[in-house]
């Protein structure tokens, strides 16, 4: 097994980020042609599959949470939550959290407690960026990049973190949920 790429101690360094979520199993091999250039990668949940793991370790930077299909396996070496800051950017990540005005009140709790300024889920497969005015928090939920579940359109977000600040988001889609 290859050693994971280290992270950096970037507290204030510009950093390109990768996000997914949602692989259920399935790694579509276009996320490595559009994260080539990202410093990081981070995954927001229901991996399925913890080699899915070891692919996104070696290729970037990573970090990620367990979902909940997620087996025990992954559950050991993935968190429930990642709370860190990167480039001045306090960020929250889980996989099942709601979205601002209907978050769950364990995230709600989380998010007062930690008040970040990026707030990361997966789970309802559904693409939402969003601001949460009333706590100041932007909200990512990247979709879903597996073949499973009831979306569409397979999708990962790119963006830069600058200064305390998302810059460049992307959005991209990599086909339909039955195409490779």
């Amino acid at each position: 097994m290859r050693q994971p790429k280290r992270l950096k101690n970037q507290n204030t360094t510009p950093l390109k980020i990768g996000l997914l979520s949602d692989t259920h199993s399935f790694l579509d091999p276009k996320v490595f042609v559009h994260f080539k250039d990202c410093d990081e990668v981070w995954h927001a949940g229901d991996v399925g599959d913890s080699s899915l793991i070891d692919e996104l370790e070696a290729f970037k930077p990573f970090r990620g949470v367990y979902g909940n299909i997620d087996d025990p396996t992954v559950r050991q070496r993935l968190p429930l939550n990642q709370f860190f800051t990167v480039a001045g950017l306090p960020v929250l990540i889980t996989h099942i959290g709601g979205y601002p005005g209907r978050y769950t009140s364990r995230v709600r709790q989380l998010i007062d407690e930690t008040k970040p300024g990026l707030y990361i889920c997966g789970h309802s497969h559904i693409l939402k960026v969003m601001m949460d005015k009333k706590r100041g928090v932007l909200h990512m939920n990247p979709g879903a990049c597996g073949k499973q579940g009831f979306h569409k359109i397979r999708t990962v977000l790119r963006f830069d973190i600058n200064a305390g600040r998302v810059e460049n988001l992307e959005v991209i889609e990599l086909g339909l949920k039955g195409a490779i």
